[in-house]
């Protein structure tokens, strides 16, 4: 397998049991203001689904990815809105765990920028179904029966069962599949002043890592692209992403055989410059800026970077493309309100990701963007 193929991982072709990506973590019933306003003062909030992990798989599976969610719920009503909604997606749900003893957790949230001054989000998880999953209670099996296993910081911040079940999942065994970690820092999940350490301790485990250059700068107290890089030496490919300004892709321009039974081909991909990376052999380095976008409600975007990214490698894209691709994915997400949007129909993404560094530059892209009315408009009769 070359660089410029697609993911590769343990796993029969044809076999029904392995999906291209699992997602195993909390998935929420959201709660979001149907008006401006805050958390006192609203009249009524509309109810969502949430969770990093399985926004990552709901959004790969709307774009035609074969998907498994793996979590626990409460055996309460929103538990069974929850699997319903994830399913209706075409993910498969069919190793969530129901938990007769703990409740589903709900949130909820303004609709404003996370880090702005006025987002406020109340999280009623504490005790949740999900922060009791433990290697015992999970289905192993079902999490790495993929070509890619996506986690993020977020379930090791949820109970020390959470955090160990991680360890065990990304830990260096025959036939573990691709691993894919979004660092996904949430302070107020975090008891005690470890989670720099484990965050760092689980992200060098992986193959792949998505990480803000914000968070690394509150984390581990990094600034720049290439110190997160240099942090960060183990993984395949490291994606530093810079907001508004774009994202860095750090990775090998080879296959690399690692952990598991398959050839891992994360690399760039031709056409992508490279750099000397100290016995890692030649390393891409990557940049590509972000589209200007309206923003609705900075939420989801990163969950919907990470899928788009993914996507794009999984169909063996070159760098920067999944860039794009992720770019693309997460503007999708910031023009609606919710945690999930329906991502771009894959031509047309196709069609902008490959447009010339100019063209790319001037995108400008608005709510309703990816709607069939867009897409009309756009294409022509």
């Amino acid at each position: 397998m070359t660089a410029n193929g697609p993911l590769c991982g343990p796993g029969v072709p044809g076999d029904p049991d392995v999906v291209e990506i699992a997602a195993l973590g909390e998935s929420l019933v959201t709660f979001v203001p149907s008006a401006p306003g805050g958390l006192a003062e609203v009249p009524s909030f509309e109810r969502g689904i949430g969770g990093a992990e399985s926004n990552v798989a709901c959004a790969l599976a709307a774009a035609g990815h074969s998907a498994r969610w793996i979590g626990r719920v409460g055996a309460d009503g929103f538990g069974a809105h929850l699997v319903d909604a994830i399913g209706a997606y075409g993910v498969d749900v069919a190793s969530v765990a129901r938990d007769p003893e703990r409740p589903t957790g709900i949130y909820f949230r303004t609709a404003g920028d996370r880090f702005g001054e006025d987002h406020e989000v109340a999280y009623y998880r504490a005790g949740s179904a999900a922060s009791a999953m433990t290697v015992d209670n999970v289905d192993l099996a079902a999490a790495r029966a993929c070509r890619v296993l996506h986690l993020s910081g977020i379930t090791a911040a949820l109970s020390e069962g959470c955090r160990d079940l991680l360890r065990e999942l990304t830990a260096p065994r025959a036939g573990r599949p691709l691993l894919s970690f979004d660092v996904n820092h949430r302070p107020g999940l975090w008891r005690g002043s470890d989670g720099p350490r484990v965050l760092l301790e689980l992200a060098r485990r992986a193959d792949l890592v998505f990480v803000g250059d914000d968070e690394a700068h509150r984390l581990w107290g990094l600034r720049g692209a290439h110190a997160v890089r240099q942090a960060l030496p183990e993984p395949a490919v490291v994606v530093v992403k810079r907001g508004a300004e774009g994202a860095t892709a750090f990775g090998t321009g080879t296959g690399l055989r690692g952990a598991g039974a398959g050839t891992v081909a994360l690399g760039s991909g031709s056409g992508d410059r490279g750099s000397g990376s100290g016995g890692r052999g030649a390393e891409a380095v990557v940049s590509v800026p972000a589209p200007v976008v309206e923003v609705v409600a900075a939420v989801g975007a990163g969950d919907a970077f990470a899928a788009g990214f993914l996507s794009a490698a999984l169909r063996g894209l070159p760098m920067r493309d999944r860039l794009r691709h992720g770019h693309l994915a997460a503007a999708a997400a910031l023009t609606v309100p919710g945690d999930l949007a329906v991502p771009p129909a894959r031509h047309r993404a196709d069609r902008l990701a490959a447009l010339d560094d100019g063209a790319w530059g001037t995108l400008r892209l608005g709510p309703g963007w990816t709607g069939a009315d867009a897409r009309a408009a756009e294409e022509g009769p």
